[in-house]
């Protein structure tokens, strides 16, 4: 097991794509002493490369390592790094890197969750998982041609949901309304590229669920679960965007729906072999009352990571910190809590929403929002830069940005919520060389 008082660097983790949180996780594994290994999957896009947090941009790597045809090749790849040091984990970064981290964790010899289970990234397989543990999924079908998924979409009541078996972040994801757009949904998704799915994957049709969606993350060690928050998601359809982000609420771990949703996804991580590591389940409390998984992240939460000084403003602590628990240091993850204490303070995430279109001239708007009373943090991708051109947002890879508000006084939060929603329509948010409202 890993000391975490290591000045000089002799023990290494090898992170496989260390995109969105995962970078934030292996910022917090460097400062804990150890040396890190950045490596690639063959599925990870060039563009999801380029998808770091801040926290992550500088951080020095002891170098990076391109999978290989093998596993065992990727592995010896990543001994030669090593050297003389001591590997003592391989670990997942972003959703592209979980099956990765798997394989070379198991191959190594180091804590891993196995290749046992097959279905931890097929959102297909997992709900198929989750029915055989005897819990509530989603009716579904999936596969590479429509002759596969003819027969549900003839039967299943519309809508229902058209998506990558593997993906994040909303991509690809479309309500359909009519089994003549399931069908031609299904095809454009079989001949497109994903952002963050294996690129020869196939395509789920599933149950739409009405109800409201949530989300539950925990981190795990030797099958032991503890859950970091409940969240709740405000989804709108938007420029287009069937399921574009607006907040992401935190939920008190007293509620009695989030302890129901607790209970279940501990559940689901049971039926998907889940042992170590830092999960994101998206679960919808359906209109009966009862929970139903949407899918299962087999990773940390994602969004950067922007999350994680609200979360330890709220509740003392992050899923990042206790993710590089549950992997490295037995005490400090006992030392956590079974579920995480009552909130200290008030606070939400606001994803911010682009209505327009053009070339940054300026984000000055960003400077009022941190001028706000409850403003705690932003984090702004790559994308959103002086002199690049701005997108309408439709997903959460052209969202604008992550703002944190937190503040003793939940009021305040939701005035400087109102705040920005009235700049991003009024055009405010930016200063656009030709700007065009939608």
């Amino acid at each position: 097991m890993a000391s975490m008082s290591n000045p000089v660097r002799e023990q290494v983790v090898a992170v496989c794509d260390p995109v969105s949180t995962g970078g934030a996780v292996a910022a917090a594994l460097w400062d804990r002493g150890f040396q890190m290994i950045r490596v690639w999957s063959l599925d990870v896009t060039p563009e999801f490369k380029e998808h770091v947090p801040s926290v992550a941009k500088e951080l020095p790597w002891l170098g990076e390592v391109i999978e290989q045809q093998t596993v065992d090749e990727t592995g010896a790849a990543i001994l030669a790094l090593v050297g003389d040091r001591e590997l003592v984990g391989v670990i997942v970064g972003g959703e592209t890197g979980v099956i990765l981290a798997d394989e070379l964790s198991e191959a190594l010899g180091l804590r891993t969750n196995g290749t046992e289970c097959k279905g931890r990234r097929d959102k297909s397989e997992q709900q198929k998982l989750v029915k055989a543990a005897g819990l509530r999924s989603t009716r579904e079908a999936s596969g590479r041609a429509l002759v596969d998924v003819r027969q549900f979409l003839g039967t299943e009541p519309m809508p229902c949901i058209v998506k990558p078996t593997e993906s994040c972040g909303s991509d690809g994801v479309k309500k359909c309304n009519t089994t003549e757009e399931a069908e031609a949904h299904f095809d454009l998704l079989m001949h497109s590229q994903k952002k963050a799915g294996a690129q020869d994957g196939a395509v789920i049709c599933q149950e739409f669920l009405a109800g409201q969606e949530y989300v539950v993350d925990h981190v795990s060690r030797d099958g032991e679960h503890k859950t970091v928050m409940v969240w709740v998601y405000d989804k709108r359809p938007t420029n287009g965007g069937e399921f574009v982000y607006y907040n992401m609420l935190p939920v008190e771990s007293s509620d009695p729906v989030a302890q129901k949703l607790i209970a279940y996804t501990r559940g689901v991580l049971d039926a998907l072999a889940i042992k170590h590591g830092p999960t994101h389940g998206e679960v919808m409390m359906t209109l009966d009352g009862t929970p139903c998984l949407v899918e299962m992240n087999c990773r940390a939460h994602g969004w950067d990571g922007a999350w994680v000084p609200l979360e330890k403003a709220l509740i003392g602590y992050s899923q990042v910190e206790a993710a590089c628990d549950s992997y490295f240091d037995g005490e400090a993850f006992d030392a956590l809590p079974a579920m995480y204490p009552s909130f200290m303070a008030g606070g939400q995430m606001v994803e911010l929403v682009s209505n327009f279109t053009g070339r940054i001239i300026s984000l000055l708007g960003y400077e009022v929002i941190k001028q706000l009373p409850s403003f705690n943090f932003m984090e702004v991708g790559s994308h959103i830069a002086v002199g690049q051109d701005l997108e309408l947002t439709i997903d959460l890879f052209t969202c604008a940005g992550a703002v944190i508000l937190c503040h003793e006084s939940k009021e305040q939060v939701k005035a400087d919520e109102a705040t920005i929603r009235r700049m991003e329509i009024d055009g405010s948010l930016f200063h656009l060389a030709s700007a065009g409202a939608q």
